[in-house]
């Protein structure tokens, strides 16, 4: 205990140095640890996005690109589907629900979901969460629309208000469906989730958008507009479908049927395992980035070695007084060796806790400003090993100005210079 007030004060005593080192140490545990969390926070956040969901199934393409395009709303989908065959699905006696989307609109940049009331009822996310209402009720007419909760705070749209929708999904789109504004009847609740940045419509809403298009493509100038029929709107196509099955044995029945459907090609996926293939893509940024960060963390602990050896010229006269009052070489090597690793362990503890302070603070912006769910995560063992491993590698370092601080102790007197 005594050595250890003795380090407390010698490191206070140098109050400056001290303060830059553990800065340095703790900046390079930040970039380490951070790279770590926000790895790991991703992962929960954008598996959290979508829960109890056993398909998604959309037009024949790779699986990555559907379930970025249907869930988080990341670049478009391959194809549509036909009703018949979403029809064909949704009646299969294994299949417990299903839940419709169109896709392809948008409204301040924010896309626009076109789906049905098992929206509202099935989906989940974060484990077993449904969805709610902060505001207002499910679409129940063809014009009637929902605001995620992003969307009504960030544009300050309220109910009863008509918003018109945008063709395409640009921010700014050259079209804007103007004959057939929407009258927002509901805000949903905040999840956290994509779901907070989109609009929803009823199918019936997305068709009637589109009436009297042809090939996806609107009247050209001058044509006239066939008037709006309500009884002549029907879905024809639909960019993908959700599906959940009575059980989990059917679920890989299910898939090998929907690949393998010859009236029309299909691509189903179990939206865990291709979230795997997600993370797969990632690992080699990831070990890059340790990489570099581990880099860093050498660098400070190499200006902690630094600054410890430099100072021991200056420290030969309070070594000298030490051994004086009492304390033998052994003590004095010891000693140096607590410093270091006081500096190590301080500039652990700020690191993880900086990082968790940003993570705190910025996982919102984060998820409106680049779209990516981020979920708040406690320590892992390998935050537990980054700190260890510094602190280990540090009192390895302490041993080089300990032992010359050790050997200086014999040789030098009161005199010391």
């Amino acid at each position: 205990m005594t050595l250890l007030r003795l380090a407390f004060k010698s490191l206070r005593a140098r109050s400056l140095s001290t303060t830059l080192t553990i800065f340095s140490i703790g900046l390079s545990v930040m970039l380490l640890v951070g790279v770590d969390r926000l790895r790991e926070a991703t992962q929960a956040g954008f598996s959290g996005t979508l829960s109890r969901t056993d398909l998604i199934v959309g037009a024949r393409g790779g699986g990555l690109p559907l379930l970025l395009s249907s869930i988080f709303h990341i670049g478009n989908a391959s194809n549509n589907i036909s009703w018949d065959t979403y029809q064909h699905f949704a009646h299969n006696p294994a299949v417990a629900w299903t839940i419709p989307i169109s896709m392809g609109d948008s409204y301040h940049g924010y896309r626009v979901v076109a789906t049905d009331d098992n929206f509202y009822s099935h989906y989940r996310y974060r484990r077993d969460q449904s969805l709610s209402f902060a505001q207002g009720h499910a679409p129940e007419g063809i014009f009637d629309v929902v605001l995620g909760a992003e969307v009504g705070q960030r544009l300050h749209d309220h109910i009863g208000e008509e918003i018109v929708l945008a063709h395409g999904i640009e921010e700014k789109s050259i079209f804007n469906h103007l004959t057939t504004p929407f009258t927002v009847v509901g805000i949903l609740a905040p999840t956290a989730t994509p779901v907070d940045r989109a609009v929803y419509i009823t199918l019936l809403g997305d068709e009637a958008m589109h009436f009297g298009w042809s090939g996806g493509t609107p009247p050209a100038i001058g044509e006239a507009s066939p008037k709006l029929d309500p009884s002549k709107l029907k879905v024809d196509e639909i960019t993908c479908f959700l599906l959940g099955a009575k059980s989990r044995i059917s679920t890989l029945y299910l898939q090998r049927e929907i690949n393998t459907y010859k009236p029309e090609p299909l691509t189903s996926i179990i939206p865990a395992y291709t979230l795997q293939e997600l993370w797969s893509l990632f690992d080699y940024a990831d070990t890059a980035l340790s990489l570099v960060s581990g880099a860093v963390l050498v660098v400070g602990l190499l200006a902690m070695l630094i600054a410890l050896y430099t100072a021991l010229n200056e420290r030969r006269r309070e070594i000298a007084i030490l051994r004086a009052v009492g304390l033998h070489a052994g003590q004095i090597f010891l000693l140096f060796l607590l410093e270091s690793t006081l500096i190590a362990a301080a500039g652990a503890v700020l690191g993880i806790l900086s990082v968790y302070a940003l993570l705190f603070a910025l996982h919102g912006a984060i998820e409106s400003r680049f779209g990516l769910p981020i979920a708040l995560v406690g320590l892992s063992t390998r935050v537990e090993l980054y700190a260890l491993a510094t602190i280990g590698f540090s009192a390895l370092l302490g041993t080089i100005p300990a032992f010359r601080a050790y050997r200086n102790s014999l040789i030098d007197g009161l005199n010391a210079p």
